[in-house]
């Protein structure tokens, strides 16, 4: 049987994961009420971090309610989900959202976010698959001194 807790190294914990994955964005799903921001990582398994805001929900017993679903969807997902640091960001009119809908939101967008990532990792060359330096054709929008201004 798999393990489902949630262990400290599946969370940002820092500024900088936080600022990485805000810089370096390259996946982003949006959801009812909900927005994930991703990017991939080098640590093998996912990792996330929740920014959940008074503006969207001014009471905190509701933030909590929503960082504690997002946190059980993770716990159950991170087996299938794809090696990416992701921040959920909470948007207004996720507060009236009920448990159940919320967690077929956040199903979703796990779903997404595993097929866009597996999708993108398909479009990239394998590192050996460079081209040789004879194959490379010369940059086209660089002047060569005979071509000067008129």
């Amino acid at each position: 049987m798999s393990r489902q807790s949630f262990p400290r190294r599946l969370r940002l914990l820092t500024a900088g994961d936080y600022r990485q994955v805000f810089d370096n964005a390259a996946f982003k799903i949006h959801g009812k009420g909900l927005m994930a921001l991703a990017s991939p990582n080098n640590l093998g398994h996912p990792r996330i971090g929740l920014v959940i805001s008074k503006k969207s929900m001014r009471r905190a017993v509701d933030r909590n309610r929503i960082k504690r679903l997002v946190r059980e969807s993770i716990r159950f997902q991170q087996h299938r989900l794809p090696a990416v640091d992701i921040v959920i960001l909470s948007r207004r009119g996720v507060g009236e959202l009920d448990n159940e809908t919320l967690h077929r939101q956040l199903f979703g967008m796990w779903k997404r976010l595993t097929r866009e990532a597996q999708r993108s990792l398909a479009r990239q060359p394998s590192p050996s698959a460079e081209p040789s330096s004879s194959d490379r054709s010369p940059r086209n929008h660089e002047r060569t001194p005979s071509q000067g201004k008129a």
